[in-house]
């Protein structure tokens, strides 16, 4: 179960030094993509750069991709989907593929396998086919080291063409000619052209975590005629070139809402998808958004980042629900997910219920606060210093301010609590859109955490609590450093 835990920030990402502002993030439901020409450039020697972190498994998601002509023609990095030992593999690969013709100049395809959710990966494909060792022609680096385990390597022929940089190729990032669109974040998408680079013109070991690998500032780096750098900073413009070349990309269904906060130097929490199983719920935008499945048998969704001290602030939209029946269940969990419990049926988890206003533990129900619907925004308080929960319906807190006495996490099953959504109903299909202070919907009053980090439509720590005032923070790796 990938996920975050407490005192193991480091292991998805960085939390000092250069800092990356802004990560666009891709759902394939709504075709989202960016698209461009090329213009001519080195067919021979480029270097291609990005971080990416999954949010759905097992698909084939093209990454950047390159065609030319027709589809036969097309040059790739993508997550492999095949039903096989290649599924969540890296895959690389440019050449002719047809029923009546095919040739392959280039392909890989790596041992390792990539399911953790809840981290980011750099990626960089260094390719010079001028060298006269095969070898030295493709390098491909992860996470700063270079990727040596293949189960399928063909390094292309010296002095061979690939499609990227040639003259009216569609370059697109997140789609290859139409279909298997990606479901994941970018940030620091970055192409040179010219130049075979390595690891570390995009990157480095962090000096106080050495297994830490973290990006650097690239502006400075010469990108080439065609080459280009994406921050996606600008928010009416998240197709804009910042290298200086002006090599912009068009927009296709994507928007503001798509721009993100969550990157490789400030990892925001999102739900688990590996904790979506019996009968899965659906998740999409970023797992962010949760359908949950019309015959789930309960079994809420959890946050990939685990808590066990400091003070914590979520919000969930309850945007839809797909009968009369009103039976949302919004809070949180520390014991394992059954496909039969729904949330607060357990000892140690705690739910506020949309019909009633109650918030049920170990199974009972217990007066508390006004009832929510559709449209409502719920608040999640968790304050883990002093072992009390609080909710608050559309910024208003409940029950006067006065918190739900929960267990210590130390004395519960998990050791920690995550945040948690899910239905009480067998035949309900309810959507709800999680917000950990990245949102997937638009907020109108962007209110952020006293460091300032979150995008919320409510101040996380407006209101007295238990007849007095606290800090809550938004549920990243930098405050999770600093106070979990």
């Amino acid at each position: 179960m990938p996920l975050i835990l407490p005192g193991n920030v480091g292991s998805a990402t960085a939390t000092t030094g250069y800092d990356v502002a802004n990560s666009l993030r891709f759902n394939s439901g709504s075709s989202d993509n960016l698209s461009r020409t090329q213009s001519t450039g080195n067919q021979r020697t480029y270097t291609v750069s990005f971080w990416v972190k999954r949010s759905a498994l097992d698909n084939q998601e093209y990454i950047v991709s390159a065609r030319y002509g027709n589809q036969t023609r097309y040059q790739y990095i993508r997550w492999n989907g095949d039903s096989d030992s290649k599924k969540n593999c890296l895959d690389i690969f440019s050449g002719i593929y047809s029923t009546s013709s095919t040739s392959t100049s280039m392909y890989f395809v790596t041992n390792r396998v990539f399911r953790d959710v809840s981290a980011w990966y750099h990626i960089v494909l260094a390719v010079d086919t001028t060298q006269i060792t095969e070898s030295n022609r493709v390098k491909i680096y992860i996470n700063g080291v270079q990727e040596t385990s293949f189960q399928q390597s063909t390094y292309p022929s010296q002095n061979q063409q690939h499609f990227f940089n040639i003259n009216t190729t569609p370059n697109e990032i997140g789609v290859q000619g139409g279909g298997s669109y990606l479901n994941s974040y970018l940030a620091e998408v970055v192409l040179v052209d010219g130049q075979q680079l390595d690891q570390t013109s995009f990157g480095e070991f962090d000096s106080d975590s050495p297994n830490i690998w973290k990006p650097i500032d690239v502006s400075g780096l010469t990108f080439g005629t065609n080459g280009f750098y994406l921050d996606f900073e600008n928010a009416s413009s998240l197709g804009a070139d910042v290298s200086g070349n002006s090599n912009n990309f068009t927009v296709n269904n994507l928007t503001s809402v798509d721009q993100s906060t969550d990157t490789c130097t400030n990892n925001f929490a999102t739900i688990n998808s590996l904790e979506n199983y019996y009968t899965p719920h659906t998740l999409s935008e970023g797992n962010l958004r949760q359908t949950t499945a019309s015959s789930n048998l309960y079994a809420p969704s959890i946050s990939t980042i685990a808590l066990s001290q400091g003070k914590w602030y979520f919000e969930c939209k309850y945007v839809s629900r797909s009968s009369s029946d009103n039976y949302n269940l919004i809070g949180v969990k520390s014991t394992q997910i059954t496909n039969t419990n729904y949330l607060g049926q357990n000892q140690h988890d705690y739910g506020y219920y949309s019909s009633s206003g109650k918030y049920y533990t170990n199974g009972s129900a217990v007066t508390y606060g006004d009832s929510y619907d559709q449209g409502d925004i719920i608040g999640v308080y968790l304050d883990l210093d002093n072992n009390k929960l609080y909710f608050a319906k559309n910024g208003a807190l409940q029950n006067s301010g006065t918190g739900i006495s929960i267990t210590d996490p130390a004395s519960t099953p998990l050791g920690h609590y995550f945040f948690a959504v899910g239905d009480y109903g067998s035949s309900l299909v309810i959507v709800n859109d999680w917000n950990f202070g990245s949102p997937s919907f638009s907020i109108s009053s962007g209110n952020t955490d006293p460091n300032g980090y979150g995008n919320f439509e409510y101040d996380p720590s407006s209101g007295t609590f238990d007849g007095g005032s606290k800090s809550f923070y938004a549920l990243n790796t930098k405050n999770l450093a600093e106070f979990g």
